[in-house]
């Protein structure tokens, strides 16, 4: 490529601009600029030249008009080795320009923002996008850098290379480069096809594009002889396992993923300090503890002493010392947790077994993250909200002709928020503060019912008194009969089967006491 000499500078997100434009400065490099970021330059007393100065027309338009000119496209486009291009440039008075440092005009942001649409339009970058696919298809004679995140390496390599910047660095840019117009103008689309004739957005566009970047190749997928890889979304914001910090273990397995993501969803359904196992995509052990973290940890393994092998567990507070010494007792997958003390770091890496487990970091603080829910089927995509619909339990229309006590109604709301994450059919009966017996991802409602009562007898616990949760309507009263065999005396459900009335008789006739979501929970 050679020496770096001339630089053309226009950026939105003025970030590190400045510095890096008096790097290159330092380095001789000539620079040309526009606009906002021409006048931002000569404020900090850096050199620079306006592109009209090059090309001989002024900005024009309210500035829509500017750098589409052949003395800026001629300059990034030419190819330096081609004797043809070379006489044609000096023919025309077109001088080379080397790297080209330029990002978009923040559509996304101002959408974000609720602007009316005349402002949005406004912020479709044309100029911007042209640079930046000319630079990056040239990239074996041009720069382009299109985050200010790569500024100091680049002046540091710079620096390190007289000037100049290796073919693999400029290749990567170019990749970066496109990675960076395709995510702006696939969100331009999806937000124009989400108008209807009033422009005015719908929930759901004509067209989706997506833009997710791998984080790791994975040993293989749900099964060896699938191939996998992880990949991240472009959400800024939320709990998320691809935002996790790995601070002890081995690499994260497809499966391992699917059950973490299932752990954290869980864990986050609680303020309370809470303890999640999740075996198989399902929680078979969720506890809520006043004492300790490590007493909701006890609490959640007696939920189902057999499943936690080989399980995944979430804590929504720091992993202590105490809590540490237990888990180590025990075969592990992944811990994740907000944070681990030195002491609690130091017990799960005390024996070789144990480096095996993979401690997960990650921040549970933050505001959910936006998205949709995606799902790929042959042939095409699903896509909905994410699940985050609730009910307050105390507000919930009482079916029965007794009133949940207010006991039953802190088991009911805990009862609930465990079975919107496990598998449907889903029947989850538990206590205030810990899940006594699940039954997930059975064809028959109450085949999940008699599951969770057998996996509660096979540990030893007692469900008299207990409430039980199922994620949609009872189609029959088989599945209250079974309840209240097993000794539940409240039930939550959404309500809405044409048997509502069986229904409702059986649990009085059981005496129980049963409140109606008007919300359902499927999670196929």
């Amino acid at each position: 490529m050679g020496k770096i000499q001339r630089a053309l500078v226009s950026v939105s997100d003025k970030n590190g601009v400045v510095a890096f434009a008096r790097g290159l400065a330092a380095m001789g490099v000539e620079i040309i600029s526009t606009g906002g970021t021409a006048a931002l330059l000569r404020q900090e007393k850096i050199p620079v030249k306006d592109v009209s100065e090059i090309t001989g027309f002024p900005e024009m338009m309210d500035g829509r008009v500017k750098t589409l000119h052949p003395k800026v496209h001629g300059g990034l486009l030419a190819l330096r080795d081609n004797p043809e291009h070379v006489t044609q440039m000096k023919a025309h008075g077109i001088a080379p320009i080397d790297l080209v440092a330029v990002n978009l005009y923040p559509f996304e942001a101002t959408v974000a923002r609720g602007a009316p649409f005349h402002k949005i339009v406004e912020q479709i970058d044309i100029g911007g996008p042209s640079m930046v696919r000319s630079a990056a298809k040239n990239h074996a004679h041009v720069a382009v850098v299109v985050e200010p995140a790569d500024y100091e390496e680049i002046l540091s390599e710079l620096k390190q290379n007289g000037g100049e910047l290796s073919a693999e660095r400029r290749f990567r840019l170019a990749c970066k480069a496109f990675r960076h117009t395709a995510r702006y103008d696939g969100f331009i689309s999806n937000y124009l096809d989400s108008l209807d004739a009033e422009r005015k957005p719908t929930p759901w566009g004509r067209t989706l594009n997506l833009q997710f970047t791998k984080l790791q190749d994975l040993r293989y997928g749900e099964n060896p002889h699938q191939g996998a890889a992880f990949y991240a979304s472009g959400e800024a914001r939320g709990p998320s396992i691809a935002r996790a910090k790995q601070i002890q273990g081995k690499e994260l397995s497809y499966n391992n993923i699917l059950d973490a993501d299932a752990a954290l969803r869980a864990v986050l359904e609680f303020s309370e300090t809470a303890t999640v196992v999740i075996k198989h995509n399902n929680p078979c052990g969720v506890a809520l503890s006043e004492k300790s973290l490590a007493d909701s940890f006890r609490k959640a393994r007696a939920s189902d002493p057999v499943s936690i092998f080989g399980g995944v567990i979430a804590f929504n507070r720091p992993v202590d010392e105490e809590t540490a010494t237990e888990l180590k007792e025990i075969f592990l997958e992944i811990v994740l947790a907000p944070s681990f003390t030195p002491g609690a770091k130091a017990a799960l890496s005390s024996a070789k077994r144990l480096l095996n487990i993979r401690l997960l970091e990650l921040d549970m603080g933050e505001k959910a993250a936006g998205g949709h829910d995606l799902r790929r089927v042959r042939g095409g995509l699903l896509a909905q909200d994410w699940d985050t619909g609730s009910v307050d339990v105390r507000s919930c229309k009482v079916a029965t002709e007794r009133n949940p006590t207010e006991d039953e109604y802190a088991a009911l709301d805990f009862a609930w928020r465990i079975c919107r994450n496990v598998k449907s059919n889903a029947i989850v009966f538990a206590s205030r503060d810990q899940l006594l017996g699940v039954g997930a991802g059975q064809m028959s409602r109450v085949d999940s019912a008699k599951i969770a009562v057998m996996r509660a007898a096979t540990h030893g616990l007692d469900l008299k008194g207990s409430v039980v949760a199922s994620d949609a309507f009872y189609p029959f009263r088989d599945g209250v009969d079974e309840a209240a065999k097993a000794g539940a005396k409240a039930v939550i459900q959404p309500g809405g089967s044409i048997k509502d009335a069986e229904i409702i008789a059986a649990a009085n006739e059981h005496g129980m006491a049963m409140v109606f979501t008007g919300m359902r929970h499927f999670r196929h």
